[in-house]
C-alpha cells in the first residue's frame, strides 16, 4: 500500500486500516505527471521504488524523521509561485503590460530552474556562478534574502517540521 495522505503516518495507518500489509509513505510532486520529479518514499520498497523510478525518480529515506524533513520542504512549492507573482506586480507597478511581465518573469525562472539539472554545481555555487559581484543579483540577495530572512524560512521550517511530527 502506497500513503500518499500529507500529515497521516503509517502507524496511524496501519492501526486505521487493521492492517499488517507494507506499508510506503511517498511525496510525489505534481511534476510526477510529466515523469520530471523525484519522489520521496519511506521506507524503501522494491515494487515502490521501481514505480516512482519510471515517474521521475525515487528517493528511499529510512525513517519518518527524514521524511518529515523532505515533506517540510515540499512546503515551500507556494511560496515560490507567490514570489514570482510578486515580481510580475511589481513590474506592472511600473508600467509594465501584465502578460508582458507574466512571460518574463517565466522565462527567467524556467531557464533558471533548467540549471538545475546540472547536478555537478552544488546550489550554492549556481547561486555564485549568476551574480556578478556588486552587480543586480548580489544586491537584491544580500538586501533581500539576508541574515534575519534566512533565519525566518529557516524558523517557519523548524515550525513545520514540528507539527508534522
Amino acid at each position: 500500500m502506497v500513503n500518499l495522505m500529507a500529515g497521516v503516518a503509517t502507524d496511524d495507518l496501519r492501526r486505521t486500516l487493521a492492517t499488517g500489509a507494507p506499508i510506503v509513505r511517498a511525496i510525489p510532486l505534481p511534476a510526477v505527471r510529466e515523469r520530471r520529479s523525484v519522489t520521496v518514499t519511506c521506507p524503501s520498497h522494491p515494487v515502490v521504488d521501481s514505480f516512482f523510478e519510471q515517474l521521475g525518480g525515487a528517493l528511499p529515506v529510512a525513517d519518518e524523521g527524514a521524511f518529515d524533513v523532505f515533506s517540510a520542504l515540499t512546503g515551500t512549492l507556494t511560496a515560490h509561485y507567490a514570489y514570482l507573482a510578486t515580481l510580475t506586480s511589481w513590474a506592472t507597478g511600473h508600467g509594465i503590460a501584465p502578460d508582458a511581465a507574466d512571460r518574463y518573469v517565466r522565462g527567467l525562472f524556467q531557464n533558471v530552474g533548467r540549471s538545475l539539472s546540472d547536478e555537478t554545481r552544488p546550489l550554492h555555487r549556481l547561486a555564485a556562478d549568476h551574480e556578478t559581484p556588486n552587480g543586480n543579483n548580489e544586491r537584491i540577495r544580500t538586501a533581500w534574502f539576508g541574515p534575519a530572512n534566512a533565519a525566518a524560512l529557516v524558523e517557519a521550517l523548524d515550525g513545520l517540521l514540528a507539527d508534522l511530527k
